[in-house]
């Protein structure tokens, strides 16, 4: 019997030192500088989600009094032309006729000796074709559902491109564009521009179709200009 309870007591004690031990190396690591700056960028994510939310709802509000005042009789001018400025701004979601490019990686095989970044999609090759339905007419653009309005940029991050300066974005690339269908597609289509050159030397994936209605989302990210302010008359 003695022998049983020393051996409980043994087991007993075991068990304590591994589960003190344990705990000691939890404080430790929780006490490192990897983790304790993580912890740090977490609030500091969830302030500022914290802060888009109130500056949101700050908005929304805001929205409300505006369109009670342009409500009024005497102001649907005003109102019309506000609207057409809210939506050159991403402010409202809209809707029209339009196009869907989507673009993805060649499936082409590079020849030895051959650069294999040649045959995957890059930041320019998607300005390209932004600009090109640009100057085709294109009066709302985005990519992947990411509204793209006069401060967007769409530069190399990686394996992705980034966009808006928060987006991540990976392929396949789907460019939707309001406008006139015809006027867009035969632009991109146009014998030795940006589509065809993307098909022919790299073989990249190019896909355009004509949709009858493109909606494309409101711009959701930054409105704030901390260095440009309207000019004093």
């Amino acid at each position: 019997m003695r022998t049983l309870h020393l051996s409980l007591l043994l087991v007993g004690l075991t068990l304590g030192l591994i589960v003190a031990v344990q705990m000691r190396l939890a404080q430790e690591i929780a006490r490192t500088v990897p983790i304790q700056r993580i912890n740090t960028l977490m609030a500091e994510v969830q302030a500022a989600r914290k802060e888009r939310d109130q500056l949101q709802s700050e908005v929304n509000r805001l929205q409300q009094e505006l369109d009670a005042v342009t409500n009024q009789e005497g102001l649907k001018e005003l109102k019309t032309e506000l609207n057409s400025y809210r939506i050159e701004a991403g402010l409202v979601a809209v809707t029209g006729p339009g196009v869907e490019v989507t673009l993805n990686d060649s499936t082409l095989i590079p020849k030895p000796g051959q650069n294999p970044n040649l045959y995957v999609l890059h930041d320019e090759d998607i300005l390209r074709v932004l600009n090109e339905l640009k100057a085709a007419g294109a009066e709302v653009l985005a990519i992947n559902g990411e509204r793209l309005v006069a401060t967007s940029e769409v530069r190399c991050a990686g394996p992705t491109i980034l966009v808006n300066k928060t987006k991540r974005l990976a392929a396949p690339f789907v460019i939707t564009a309001i406008g006139n269908p015809d006027t867009m597609i035969n632009a991109l289509n146009m014998r030795g521009g940006v589509v065809d050159t993307l098909r022919q030397f790299w073989g990249i994936q190019v896909s355009i179709k004509k949709l009858p209605e493109v909606t494309i989302p409101a711009y959701k990210g930054s409105r704030r200009f901390e260095y440009a302010h309207p000019v004093r008359e």
